[in-house]
């Protein structure tokens, strides 16, 4: 029996899926949780041998819980479940230790058969986001603009994110303009927005 833990802020979705899984013979959801936090917990007091992850959840995020699981519980493989995949989500899932990433928009049995292929050690990604990843524009920023640009949202004051960067003001100026131009766009926002919808922050 492979014991699984289910973790989707929107109930309704997380219990739909429960109940299907508990159709398989061989499966058995043992926890299920709202948030990343809650996931983390739920993960080490139940042990489950798969934990099903939404990639957008409150507190901690699919790659966060991704990231902590590994460490804290690496015989758990993990299976990123996203409405909305993007293919920097893909490399950073499979790179924090994801075992498997699969669209919430799959066919009703591909969760279950994912589920048993990381159980038994193999790897499962979507085949749509593989193939767009293999198109898709790296990102030109820099690790420190990025963060920079994480830090500084649409509208924090430059000062702001000085103080949490442990940056000059000046220098936060030319990151942001640096990343504006890199981007091609011609504010802040938009090269948030633009960052954001590529799954680069």
């Amino acid at each position: 029996m492979i014991r699984v833990l289910l973790a989707d802020d929107e109930e309704l979705i997380r219990v739909a899926v429960a109940a299907l899984l508990d159709l398989e013979a061989d499966l058995e959801v043992v926890a299920q949780a709202a948030d990343g936090r809650a996931t983390v917990q739920a993960a080490l007091a139940h042990r489950p041998d798969v934990a099903v992850v939404d990639l957008e959840m409150p507190s901690l995020d699919g790659l966060a819980v991704t990231a902590e699981l590994a460490k804290a519980l690496p015989s758990c493989a993990v299976v990123i479940l996203t409405g909305r995949g993007r293919p920097a989500h893909l490399r950073r899932a499979l790179t924090t230790g994801a075992r498997g990433f699969l669209a919430k928009g799959a066919p009703g049995g591909a969760l279950a058969d994912v589920i048993r292929r990381v159980h038994g050690g193999a790897r499962y990604v979507d085949p749509a986001l593989a193939a767009e990843a293999l198109v898709a524009p790296e990102c030109p920023l820099t690790p420190r603009e990025l963060e920079v640009l994480r830090l500084a949202g649409t509208d924090t004051p430059v000062g702001v994110v000085a103080r949490r960067a442990q940056l000059s003001q000046g220098t936060v100026r030319n990151h942001l303009a640096a990343v504006v131009g890199k981007l091609g766009v011609t504010s802040r926002a938009e090269a948030y927005r633009t960052a954001h919808e590529n799954g680069w922050l």
